[in-house]
């Protein structure tokens, strides 16, 4: 569903082209006031708005005690105001967030435009440190909402819903021709990155994302087991999947000729239902389907997230 159609429309002329099967009788369609090319922002704030677990912990978090002004505390104000709305439709001037945004970042404190993946990027480790350090001083204080303290029992104890949402974990896997000796190294992620290419979907990017790769000549790889350099190869594979599956399409390529990158404007065909098949042996639910719930499509010179949701909840 092409959530971003529905900005400033009117809501019967949607509902007759769309059909009313697209609007649920309990969900609200906000376009968002642009003020001076923040259409970056505010479309990924419209798809993180769609998907349920992320809005609902932003919510929730709006009824806890009132904190100090951050970026999480303007968001959640933001979606709460969409989402108690008597209307179904209209639009919500984002100022507020908007100002603390630039507060916060330099990047993003001026009137051009913005990369709406690296916008992701920077709102969602910015929400996790903030949910992280709020953690740390109740630990301090002795005030954890379960009424113990914890005991430090690794990085699980620094992980938040941010991460419990969409975080998923990659395996690195590379197999020594020499020895047939196999070492992985997992690497968490919370949106993944892949190259587009022409006449191409989705289910072809993924694919290429795990596309073996043979180390020789220099590049060469170190086996322990042999101890020494040998030919090898390596292949990227998904070892846990997440619950909101965010995907990049990388639309820069560097071209030698021009000594320059240039904007790759493929049309790249995606499916309503995503299955993915790269994942690891040792993979958790390997058969997770996931449901398209927003496209951000910038038709500048940017690049686009591609947040999809777990249809498994």
């Amino acid at each position: 569903m092409h959530i971003f159609s529905l900005q400033g429309a009117n809501a019967s002329a949607l509902e007759k082209e769309i059909g009313p099967e697209q609007f649920p009788v309990n969900e609200h369609y906000f376009g968002l006031v642009n003020f001076g090319n923040t259409c970056y922002c505010n479309s990924v704030l419209q798809a993180l708005y769609f998907c349920r677990p992320f809005r609902e912990k932003v919510l929730a978090y709006k009824v806890q005690p009132r904190k100090k002004e951050s970026l999480l505390t303007c968001l959640s104000d933001l979606f709460n105001s969409i989402a108690t709305q008597k209307k179904k439709v209209g639009v919500i001037p984002p100022k507020k967030f908007i100002s603390r945004l630039r507060k916060e970042n330099e990047l993003f404190d001026n009137y051009m435009q913005q990369d709406a993946h690296e916008f992701l990027n920077y709102l969602l480790n910015t929400i996790a440190d903030l949910l992280q350090e709020e953690k740390k001083q109740e630990k301090q204080n002795g005030k954890l909402q379960n009424g113990s303290i914890e005991s430090e029992e690794g990085d699980k104890t620094d992980l938040t819903w941010v991460h419990e949402i969409f975080q998923g974990t990659l395996t690195n896997e590379t197999r020594c021709l020499n020895c047939e000796a196999v070492s992985s190294k997992d690497e968490d992620f919370l949106d993944l990155s892949v190259d587009v290419e022409q006449n191409t979907s989705i289910t072809h990017c993924l694919r290429g994302f795990s596309n073996t790769e043979t180390l020789c000549s220099e590049y060469k790889y170190y086996c322990e087991q042999c101890r020494s350099k040998q030919e090898a190869q390596k292949r990227m594979r998904v070892k846990k999947l997440p619950m909101i599956l965010a995907l990049h399409l990388k639309r820069f390529k560097y071209m030698d000729q021009l000594h320059r990158y240039t904007k790759l404007s493929y049309r790249v065909v995606f499916p309503l239902e995503l299955r993915l098949f790269n994942t690891s042996g040792d993979a958790t639910n390997p058969d997770r389907m996931y449901d398209l719930v927003a496209v951000v499509v910038h038709c500048g010179r940017k690049s686009m997230p591609r947040p999809l949701k777990n249809s498994m909840g």
